[in-house]
């Protein structure tokens, strides 16, 4: 029987028991005697091991037979739930996590979980695992199976050297998959990685003590391979050794192919590599009474709509040139439809938060337990939608400031009881909507940050100076924390993002065309608020009139328009400015910005569109407005990437194109 024509199915339904898994687990670990959701998690496990079996993936059902043992055992109260027996337990789940990957991909789903099988034997009769005591770590001898092998002998027949290198990190190393990752980066940089111990997944996981072993092939010399690598910080010792191809080691359950294709052999190697480490990022699907269908589909639907809006467009500017009784109604009945259509085509790709928000409960687990801290992550809002492409793009911002809250913001329990807080720690992740925006805020109840520090490490860094400091608002000098390379850490830690990441989190913000803003109680917690569009491609604009160009303005920027007198325009620090609602807005004259020819000062009056980003206005002046409309948003492709103050263009109703401003750019 042709079993291929169910592995979609497959692979989405074994995803949503993952995930289910995945977060009774969690709350099995608040409140393990909670049979219910012991029996939750068992049937769960229990469906995951008969499917995998149905579609001929042994070994993923062999390793959620033995898991399915443990919560036997646990649903027949013949073993206790402890954090030692849940750490076995959820390593057991990540392997599952990536064969799934692993078939997703169209691989065979095999993977080494030897060590894991045994463990989870060992806890079914009753060997409950202690502790990770300091100094323990896994032996590093590799051994090399005949698919390694064969890569590494066509490595060597190509002209590449091998290396083993053993990379050991200081004592005092605070996040060591992030010196992992660097050290990957570098070897892939300078060669291709064929073998890693511990695995993978377990450095990324941080399952190892302080030292790894990796095997490079690689025509870098060896002294330049070190250099680059004990350039890293952190990093206490670097040892290679030349490696000599010998025959292939017997290796118990190998099943690699013994003759992969010469043209491939090194890069199916750092794929396999690559999706071990993709992993994490398996995102979860709610089940439902749903079709689930491909995203590609919903990419040419989209691209097919925004075409049809274009056109949409052309014939209304026709209709309103001819003035043909008819034609007009058919014009605003075809419009109608279409707005309709718009709707539900956006609504298709709208993707609750959740899928997002649901990898961070383990996250935030695993580094309270690291930190030494005690944490609670509360879920706020998680059904919230946001389009396919933001969701793409929010969940590494959203990692980095979880990790700020948990390193920089809550303290260590001992702090808490003394300044009068529960021992637990709270971050609440908070999602939801507000017109055509959604709000994401990360809240934490810990120490918030320090004025003085921050402005202390500014001034030192040059980013502002003391005059200057002395002028700012509390709201200017925490948005300080966002300028590159800032950090107010007395120690570097790569954990939090505040310092080593908090400006690639405002850059990724504001290229999805949203903002983020941070406020702070000393003492009492901090609170990161991000906005952002419903969706990023088709969007509602002012068209306005500069001479004889057009250009438009998106609406989500815009608080108002007005006409300003000449006589109410003055000037501070040589830059033109008004005075709005009993504020000073700088003046900023579009058709000098864009180089606009034949443009004219004519006129009592000038028309000026007054634009928000944050707490920041201005006013950008043009001749006239056009009016509203929804336009695509089409980018400027690569070549013109750069252009200032330029987001992207849409086609107008007759035929031309118009410029969209990037009103952030100008604000700035």
């Amino acid at each position: 029987m042709d079993m291929s024509q169910y592995l979609d199915i497959f692979i989405d339904e074994s995803k949503e028991h993952l995930q289910t898994i995945n977060e009774r687990l969690l709350e099995l670990e608040q409140t393990p005697g909670d049979m219910a959701l012991v029996n939750e998690i068992f049937r769960s496990a229990h469906t995951l091991k008969g499917m995998p079996a149905t579609m001929g993936f042994e070994d993923l059902a062999n390793l959620t037979h033995q898991l399915e043992n443990v919560l036997d055992g646990i649903r027949n109260q013949r073993l206790i739930v402890t954090p030692e027996l849940l750490d076995v337990v959820f390593q057991a789940v990540d392997h599952l996590e990536a064969m799934i990957i692993s078939i997703a991909s169209g691989g065979d789903g095999k993977r080494d979980v030897g060590e894991t099988v045994e463990q989870l034997k060992r806890i079914e009769q009753g060997e409950m695992p202690n502790k990770p005591t300091a100094g323990e770590q896994l032996p590093l001898e590799h051994t090399y199976g005949e698919f390694e092998y064969h890569v590494l002998q066509q490595a060597k027949d190509q002209g590449f050297s091998i290396y083993e290198i053993r990379v050991r990190l200081r004592k005092d190393c605070m996040l060591k998959a992030a010196r992992v990752y660097m050290v990957f980066e570098q070897l892939n940089e300078a060669g291709e990685i064929v073998k890693s111990t511990p695995p993978a997944d377990m450095l990324e996981e941080e399952k190892f003590d302080q030292e790894f072993l990796v095997t490079v092939v690689s025509k870098t010399p060896a002294d330049e391979l070190r250099m680059r690598l004990m350039s890293i910080s952190e990093i206490d010792e670097v040892e290679i050794a030349a490696v000599t191809v010998d025959e292939p080691s017997a290796k118990s359950g190998e099943q690699d192919d013994p003759e992969p294709p010469v043209s491939t052999a090194i890069g199916q190697v750092a794929a396999a590599q690559a999706k071990a480490e993709a992993a994490e990022k398996l995102a979860a699907k709610q089940a439902g009474k749903t079709i689930r269908v491909n995203i590609e589909r919903l990419d040419m639907l989209m691209n097919l709509f925004e075409e049809l809006v274009v056109d949409r467009g052309r014939l209304e500017q026709i209709s309103r040139d001819l003035n043909h009784p008819e034609l007009t109604e058919t014009v605003e009945r075809m419009s109608r439809i279409s707005s309709d259509l718009q709707t539900i085509i956006l609504n298709m790709r709208m993707v609750p938060v959740e899928t997002v928000f649901n990898r961070f409960p383990r996250m935030v687990r695993q580094l309270a337990r690291e930190l030494g801290k005690k944490v609670r992550l509360d879920i706020i809002g998680a059904e919230t939608e946001l389009d396919r492409t933001v969701i793409d793009e929010i969940g590494d911002p959203l990692v980095h400031l979880i990790r700020n809250a948990l390193d920089h913001g809550i303290e260590a329990p001992d702090i808490r009881v003394a300044c009068g807080k529960p021992e637990e720690g709270t971050v609440k992740l908070r999602a939801y909507h507000s017109g055509n925006h959604v709000f994401i805020e990360i809240e934490d109840d810990g120490a918030g940050i320090s004025r003085e520090k921050v402005l202390q490490k500014a001034i030192d860094r040059g980013i502002v100076s003391a005059e200057e400091a002395a002028h700012l608002t509390d709201q200017q000098v925490y948005g300080l924390i966002f300028s590159p390379g800032f950090s107010t850490a007395d120690r570097i830690s790569d954990i939090s993002g505040r310092g080593v990441g908090l400006d690639v989190v405002k850059s990724t913000i504001q290229s999805l065309g949203g903002t983020v803003t941070v406020d702070s109680q000393p003492g009492k917690g901090s609170l990161f608020s991000i906005q952002l569009p419903l969706t990023l491609s088709i969007i509602s604009v002012l068209l306005v009139q500069i001479a004889a160009e057009t250009y438009a303005i998106p609406l989500s920027s815009i608080m108002e328009t007005a006409l300003v007198k000449k006589e109410d325009i003055f000037s501070a620090h040589n830059q033109p400015v008004i005075d709005f609602r009993g504020k000073v807005v700088p003046l900023v004259r579009l058709k000098d910005v864009f180089s606009v020819p034949n443009a004219s000062d004519e006129g009592d009056a000038v028309a000026a569109v007054i634009v928000r980003k944050g707490e920041k206005l201005a006013a950008l002046a043009v001749d006239s407005f056009i009016g509203q409309q929804e336009v695509v948003l089409k980018s400027l492709g690569n070549y013109l990437s750069s252009v200032f103050a330029i987001s992207g263009a849409t086609i107008l109703g007759d035929g031309r194109v118009a410029l969209i401003i990037d009103c952030n750019a100008l604000v700035k």
